[in-house]
């Protein structure tokens, strides 16, 4: 039977090719002081000028006007230029980077190699940390946790759990489902995309699958989808029941459960049965708004999956649909500011490291709607309250999103003003000076 699983490949790929990719590519400071920067600190609206930072290990220890520098201690003068948290990711697919084809017929050790490329290159566009729903990217983090490869902090939730019929079966129309004489097991699970489950008995089969291989979260699709084969975009996916027992297994391991669904229906039964981290939304009308204010769920939003140009290969009903949902954006943020609703950053972006390139434009794409501080926000404070919603399944115990003492040292230095010109993120190649995450340096050009 064939597996698509990336961890066996791993340690094979480092012995045969890399070497330690963190020995050449990063230098680990014990004590790093940065003076003269100007902080954004993920929660002021102003910047906090002249400051100076002492990083010990892998935590901010202090904060002040004047430090005095450790004997030992690495000093990077900040030059007046932002000191921020690094940004954060809360919808991610980092081993999706080929077509629908191309990943079923591609190699495993090939898919590992891509996805270690493009946790790289996330990094690198300053995000410290992503949140992984729907994908097989545990190897993927033990190989990033152990050095042997660079990229951000990653949480996973796994396979996402589908019905069949659902957003996540990217099954072809003649392959029957398992309870119809079907393969125990299709090429979309053995890839760790999506696990099918049908019925409350099922679904709790599905759910603990998950945590048994290290999820520190579940996703579950409840409703219809922009890309999906199947499923028309107003569909409600899903029973109470089935939502209700993924929800409360969540629950007993001490996380909880995400969703994905654009329509009041969908979003208002996951809400009942238990869900705390509604993603897409855009369809929303205001008593699903208010809804999710009640319930203290989170709002984990897209923009650049849907102002983008459709692919190629999509149907004219897919191009509808993603029209659909790009319309109701505007919508979607009014109500949420409206309703104080906590709003996190998510990029959804998959098919090629092209296309996922863009995750670098989604802060600016969100001017539309928000200023340059509020958007920050979303990218740091609100999306490390998404991460820390995992409780004791957080991979990384510790306060992120924010720069103040007892934080773990996730820190970006950028070139300029960020509260002034958000764009600067735009180009991360020239405009992050500095990248440090877990107390390490990773990139420092500042001269």
């Amino acid at each position: 039977m064939k597996k698509h699983i990336l961890n066996y490949f791993l340690a094979f790929l480092f012995v045969a090719f890399t070497g330690s990719l963190k020995a050449q590519e990063t230098s680990k400071q014990e004590v790093i002081l940065i003076t003269n920067a100007n902080v954004f600190d993920g929660k002021s609206d102003q910047l906090s000028t002249g400051m100076s930072v002492l990083i010990e290990g892998n935590k901010i220890s202090k904060i002040a006007k004047s430090i005095t520098a450790p004997k030992g201690a690495t000093v990077i003068d900040a030059k007046g230029n932002t000191l921020s948290p690094g940004l954060m990711d809360v919808h991610t697919h980092l081993t999706w980077n080929l077509g629908p084809s191309g990943m079923f017929n591609a190699q495993s050790d090939y898919l590992a190699a891509l996805s270690l490329v493009e946790a790289k290159a996330t990094l690198m566009r300053g995000f410290t940390s992503v949140r992984d729903v729907s994908g097989e990217v545990s190897g993927i983090r033990s190989a990033i946790d152990q050095g042997l490869f660079v990229g951000p902090r990653i949480w996973t939730s796994g396979a996402g759990i589908s019905m069949t019929g659902g957003h996540g079966d990217m099954r072809t129309p003649s392959t029957l489902p398992r309870q119809m004489g079907g393969p125990d097991m299709t090429e979309v699970e053995h890839m760790g995309l999506s696990i099918f489950a049908d019925g409350e008995t099922e679904v709790l089969n599905a759910a603990r699958i998950q945590f048994r291989n290290g999820a520190n979260l579940l996703k579950m699709y409840v409703g219809g989808a922009v890309s999906g084969v199947y499923d028309p975009l107003d569909i409600v996916e899903y029973s109470f029941e089935e939502i209700n027992a993924a929800a409360s297994e969540a629950k007993r391991w001490g996380t909880y459960l995400a969703v994905h669904a654009y329509t009041d229906q969908a979003i208002q039964q996951a809400l009942e049965a238990g869900a705390m981290s509604i993603e897409h939304a855009t369809l929303i009308t205001e008593s699903t708004a208010k809804m999710i204010s009640e319930k203290g769920a989170f709002l984990s939003t897209q923009t650049g999956v849907y102002l983008g140009e459709a692919p190629d290969d999509w149907s004219e009903d897919q191009k509808a649909k993603q029209l659909a949902a790009k319309n109701g954006l505007t919508s979607m943020f009014e109500l949420a500011k409206k309703y104080n609703l906590k709003i996190a950053l998510g990029t959804d972006l998959v098919g090629s490291p092209v296309l996922k390139d863009a995750q670098k434009f989604e802060l600016t794409n969100r001017l539309k709607w928000f200023t340059p501080v509020e958007i920050l926000k979303q990218a740091t404070v609100n999306n490390g309250e998404v991460l820390a919603m995992s409780g004791p399944r957080n991979p990384y115990p510790g306060k992120l999103g924010v720069i103040e003492e007892g934080a773990l040292a996730d820190i970006l230095l950028v070139k300029g003003n960020l509260l002034e010109d958000l764009t600067l993120l735009n180009n991360p190649e020239v405009n992050l000076l500095l990248i440090i995450k877990d107390g390490e340096i990773y990139k420092n050009i500042i001269n």
